[in-house]
């Protein structure tokens, strides 16, 4: 005996429905073939037997007249005699009248057309109770919706289904889970699954659902039930009764509806599907045929969804449609406009929009892309690759991308220009995972292809030279990267015009380069100019505005020019928690500047709770090892460092320094960066042997990358000066202090905290050799 699971709730709202008429409760347990209706009614029945003490009535409606199968019952079960010169439904009415006493439950199995049951119902006396199992919606007769199981319900009924083999499911649950998904949940799909398991006791769940993908509806455990199941028909069988109540036009709407993927549906792609159909005569085929037969369930406003086996019945179906090629075709045409609306950087606001788009997208990527044309092939992979990768989940972006750059290659050709534009892409999501070496080949083949294909001249060039000059700028090869982003900006400018965000682009990344190499008199002019370009052409509410903003802010904060940076980051912040929503790389990197500040202000307790949240969200969101998780280990430690947390800070700074040699390599400017931190580290706890080598790695590899006049090679003559200070070996400290001040007068002005604090250290080395000149 198979385990009544799963609808406990549906029974007692059941029961409910049946009582809170006190005249006649007609109540209809509606919904798609295979949901359970007849053994819901069933199990009902068995519960609440002693609740009807005038007796049980069970009419099948599909096999004769109710009113002839009404007065055999009486004549048999409760040896009445209506008269046989009465009309069948006086003879009926007569049964009703002298019915055993109590309260009576009849119960109308499959009832396809309610008019034909009326007339029998329409006098009952109140102490009858009626009860009817239907596909289709009966107007305003109170009803009860059974949808599918619950996942854990689905789970337990396979359970029991093959408790004589304890621990199968076990030892495969992710698989059984797995099953139960692809079922759809549906009882009678896992009750003829699980039945077919039982069977074949060798079977394992990864091959039943390897059959089941590979044969569908077809496969054996689908077609017959077993002699003890309450339902009588296979799932192809029991949905087979609904397709033959369908005319053309619904089963050709059905079959259109089993190319989307299984996922909430909105209607307007429908409706743009059939153009030359009219969206009324499409809304009563949905309303009056696929809705009121449960072949398809709504959502939500405008949103519609077919169940997984429906779906694959009607697909099923779909091979026999004279109109299956030209809806495929369709359908791709429509879905790849949608796919064009996104923006390349959408916003959240945007993202929201489209969500309900992507699964269709999905689907004609990975099922249908032979019905998409050659010029829009790329689409349906990009749509869903920008979605993710705007969102900053990364991984789920890079399988779209590199499926482009596969499927363009294979169909286009090795030399088409949307090859290069999809080996760029994939360059591109590789940089924002930190995959610097991945990304460079394929960086360097995209501009090679743009250049072979069009010629210097031409805007891929500009698009190429200055995608590959921005890895170089996060590789700290600040030389190479330099003469590419002039190129960008001198070809964007003639190809473009001078009002043009890709020439705002093109001067805010130079800007950017100018500020990592310490130029800073040159970088704010560029920047300034690139705000304001951005400004005009995009407005302030858009992520190239707030990117522009924030690297402003940051050259702000490297010239100490404090109170003029925390605006500019409050207002980033705000951007892009609009424009991105909380989880985001470009909110982590917003909330890690905000804490740098207040950190470089002494406001600790302002800053460790946004370094902790950044640190937090980059790992969520960017895995453990990515260069932005080594920046926020390394950020967190110098917070923790400045407020002599000495043994907090050391594990994050070598966590750091692990990372990014890993990561970026030996030679990189955040390297130096972390040896520099660390022998400051080890410097202000005493330890001088360990800090004097390190602050020596950092200066000679700041030296080879940045060149000799740098702030950053400025801050490490100075830090290494102060060691050689605290050691009393003052004429080298003062031959370091001295080229420190130069760097730092030249490059950071008389007035910036870091020339203030090299001044100030030259300044009271002097003072003590003046009165111990010894």
């Amino acid at each position: 005996m198979v385990e009544f699971v799963g609808r406990e709730e549906e029974l007692q709202k059941l029961h409910q429905l049946l009582q809170d008429n006190k005249q006649v409760a007609i109540a209809a347990i509606a919904g798609m073939g295979g949901v359970g209706k007849t053994e819901l009614a069933l199990q009902y029945a068995i519960q609440h037997h002693e609740t009807y003490n005038g007796g049980l009535c069970w009419l099948l409606p599909k096999t004769g007249d109710v009113g002839i199968q009404v007065v055999q019952f009486a004549r048999m079960q409760l040896d009445l005699k209506p008269p046989e010169d009465f009309d069948l439904l006086a003879q009926v009415q007569y049964c009703w009248r002298r019915w055993r006493e109590g309260d009576v439950l009849l119960m109308l199995d499959d009832v396809s057309d309610y008019e034909q049951v009326k007339p029998y119902l329409q006098s009952l006396p109140s102490r009858f109770k009626v009860l009817m199992t239907t596909r289709q919606k009966l107007g305003r007769i109170a009803k009860l919706s059974l949808d599918v199981l619950q996942p854990e319900a689905a789970l337990e009924l396979l359970k029991s289904l093959l408790k004589e083999t304890p621990g199968r499911i076990e030892k495969e649950l992710a698989l059984a889970n797995q099953l139960c998904e692809w079922l759809g949940y549906l009882p009678l799909g896992v009750e003829l699954v699980g039945r077919y398991l039982a069977r074949k006791q060798d079977l394992s769940l990864t091959e039943m659902l390897r059959r089941l993908e590979k044969k569908r509806l077809e496969q054996p455990a689908f077609i017959k039930p077993e002699a003890d199941m309450t339902a009588q028909r296979g799932v192809l069988a029991a949905f087979e009764l609904s397709w033959q109540e369908l005319q053309d036009d619904d089963k050709q709407l059905g079959c259109l509806l089993s190319l989307f993927a299984a996922a909430p549906l909105p209607w307007k792609l429908v409706e743009q599907c059939l153009p030359e159909e009219d969206a009324e005569d499409l809304e009563e085929i949905r309303d009056d045929r696929l809705l009121n037969l449960h072949l398809v369930q709504r959502k939500g406003e405008g949103i519609y969804q077919l169940h997984p086996l429906l779906r694959e019945f009607f697909q099923y179906k779909l091979t026999g449609l004279e109109q299956a090629e030209e809806l495929k075709r369709s359908l791709c045409r429509v879905i790849v406009a949608v796919a064009k609306e996104i923006p390349e950087t959408p916003a959240l606001e945007q993202i929201t929009a489209v969500s309900p788009a992507i699964p269709h997208i999905a689907e004609v990527a990975n099922n249908l892309i032979q019905y998409v044309s050659d010029e829009d092939l790329p689409w349906p992979f990009d749509c869903n690759a920008r979605f993710y990768e705007a969102q900053g989940l990364y991984n789920q972006s890079a399988p779209w991308f590199e499926q482009c750059l596969e499927v363009t290659k294979k169909r286009l050709g090795e030399t088409h220009p949307d090859v290069a534009t999809s080996l760029n892409n994939l360059a591109n999501l590789y940089r924002y995972q930190g995959k610097y070496s991945e990304a460079e080949p394929l960086f360097l083949q995209a501009l090679e292809l743009w250049r072979h294909l069009g010629g210097e001249e031409h805007l891929d060039v500009a698009i190429g030279l200055n995608n590959l000059a921005y890895l170089y700028l996060y590789q700290g090869r600040y030389s190479e990267a330099k003469p590419l982003f002039l190129q960008a900006l001198e070809l964007w400018r003639r190809l473009r015009g001078e009002e043009h965000l890709d020439v705002a682009t093109s001067l805010n990344n130079l800007g950017l380069l100018y500020n990592c190499q310490g130029r800073y008199s040159e970088a704010e002019p560029l920047l300034l100019q690139a705000l304001e370009l951005t400004r005009r052409l995009v407005g302030e509410k858009h992520i190239y505005f707030a990117t522009s903003l924030t690297n402003l802010a940051n050259l702000y904060l490297h010239q100490g020019r404090n109170s003029e940076v925390e605006p500019l980051y409050l207002e980033t912040l705000e951007l892009m928690l609009g424009l991105r929503g909380e989880e985001h790389p470009d909110v982590a990197n917003s909330l890690n500047n905000l804490a740098l500040l207040y950190k470089s202000q002494g406001r600790y307790s302002e800053a460790e709770p946004l370094f902790l949240q950044a640190l937090e969200l980059t790992r969520h969101l960017l895995k453990k090892e990515h260069p932005d998780v080594a920046s926020s280990l390394n950020n967190l430690a110098s917070l923790y460092k400045s407020q002599e947390r000495y043994t907090e800070a050391e594990p994050l700074y070598q966590q750091a320094l692990e990372l990014r040699r890993k990561l970026l390599g030996e030679e990189h400017p955040d390297v130096a960066q972390s040896f520099n931190n660390l022998a400051s580290l080890y410097d202000s706890q005493g330890r001088y042997i360990e800090a004097e080598s390190l602050y020596q790695k950092a200066l000679a590899l700041r030296r080879k990358l940045l060149g000799e006049e740098h702030p950053d090679v400025g801050a490490s003559l100075n830090n290494l000066a102060r060691l050689y200070d605290y050691q009393d070996r003052c004429n080298e400290a003062k031959s370091l202090y001295q080229q420190a001040l130069d760097i730092c007068e030249r490059y950071l002005g008389e007035n910036h905290p870091n020339t203030v604090t090299v001044r100030k250290n030259l300044a009271d080395l002097r003072d003590r050799l003046s009165q111990n000149p010894e």
